[in-house]
């Protein structure tokens, strides 16, 4: 049987090293760059965050976010990462069930799916975009720009919008809407947020801890916790990134709210700084949180509580101190977007998941067609969950295809 595997990215190679421990099976990998893998190797800052030991049905989102449900079953973190050991990559579990390799770079995982590929019954055709799928009797025809080539089974796993830079394209969701499948509208996740930039601009590159709220109105839409990072437009960082696909779908009028004191109530706060006058009332007040925030952060939210800084503190009332407390920890910033899909990570949305098998990934409209990973409307939450999708999404087409 002859399977072509179109995209050689997370889920394609999986999907095709899978169909493959099929000896019987001739497995025709295209992937349009000119090397495999391009964007896993620039994922997770080159680190490369694999999976995550905890991944699970409620790590996902989507119209049907259950409908990842039975591949995760299927192929769960543990399962990946002995995959993974027999194939020859050592990794490293860290906090919060991140797993990374090793080496710490996100190539060792690259190199360990490239060196798997060299199987004689897979052909890998780099550099080659496929341009059309055509339904030919019972099975299918792949055009190329200077081919047509027959297939018995086809597995698309081209990825998703997100990482244009890296080699994110539509291709998928065009050659499954030309076989008639539909897709739900496209945003970027796991993405920056554009804010005002009045406040961000001056702390551009500091990273803080902080407890993160996205509201629209009164409506709380997301919440998450732990580092932020400050940008020139606006705020990044794995805090962000985690709610990130709310404000990506979440409309107009969204404001992002950081408590950078999380771990400390306002009223201990407010006696913390009333000491702190008390036994350093000639400290200047624009001081006041230095040991207790990053500088600059200090400065920067003096400012927001509109406190004059040059006075020495023991001029300081306790009304300003009860500003610089609520500012403190409830440092607002109007959003006005995200950076796009060329920096995001995912893309959330996807081909319609109830118009596939969620145990095989074969598509209920044309039998012997199959879809994985990005392409689907399935995506996880930051930290190893969308590429333990690609591998368990992968694994469940080019098993069916065996």
């Amino acid at each position: 049987m002859t399977i072509a595997v179109i995209g050689a990215g997370a889920s394609g190679m999986m999907a095709a090293l899978t169909a493959a421990e099929q000896p019987e099976n001739e497995i025709l990998l295209f992937e349009r760059q000119a090397r495999v893998g391009r964007k896993l190797a620039v994922t997770g800052n080159g680190r490369c965050n694999l999976t995550n030991t905890g991944a699970a049905p409620e790590n996902y989102h989507g119209a049907q976010p259950d409908f990842a449900a039975p591949a995760l079953a299927a192929f769960p973190p543990a399962a990946a990462l002995d995959w993974f050991a027999a194939h020859g990559l050592m990794t490293v579990t860290e906090p919060g069930g991140r797993v990374y390799p090793l080496s710490n770079a996100a190539n060792s995982v690259v190199d360990v799916l490239r060196f798997a590929l060299t199987r004689p019954n897979i052909t890998l055709r780099a550099g080659a975009a496929v341009t059309a799928v055509r339904r030919q009797g019972r099975g299918f025809v792949i055009e190329t720009e200077d081919a047509a080539i027959p297939a018995d089974r086809v597995i698309i796993a081209c990825g998703g919008a997100a990482g244009a830079k890296a080699g994110g394209v539509r291709d998928g969701y065009a050659l499954l809407q030309s076989l008639g499948h539909r897709r739900t509208a496209l945003h970027p996740a796991l993405v920056q947020l554009t804010t005002d930039p009045t406040y961000p601009r001056a702390l551009k590159g500091v990273r803080a801890d902080a407890r993160v709220t996205l509201t629209r109105g009164r409506a709380i839409l997301a919440r998450s916790a732990g580092e932020v990072q400050f940008t020139e437009k606006g705020v990044s960082g794995p805090a962000i990134f985690e709610i990130s696909r709310a404000a990506s779908c979440g409309g107009e009028g969204q404001t992002v709210t950081l408590d950078l004191l999380r771990e400390h109530g306002a009223q201990d706060c407010l006696a913390f700084l009333q000491a702190r006058r008390e036994t350093a009332p000639a400290l200047p007040c624009e001081e006041v949180l230095t040991g207790t925030v990053h500088n600059r952060v200090g400065r920067m939210l003096l400012r927001y509580a509109a406190v004059p800084g040059g006075r020495p503190l023991g001029d300081v009332t306790d009304q300003e101190l009860k500003a610089l407390v609520r500012a403190a920890k409830g440092f607002a910033l109007p959003v006005r977007g995200t950076e796009g899909f060329e920096s995001a990570q995912v893309t959330a949305g996807g081909m319609r998941t109830a118009e596939f098998d969620p145990a095989t990934m074969e598509s209920l409209l044309v039998p012997g067609l199959y879809a994985c990973g990005e392409v689907l409307d399935i995506d996880g939450d930051c930290g190893g969950y969308n590429l333990q999708w690609a591998w368990a999404s992968g694994r469940a087409a080019g098993r069916a295809c065996r």
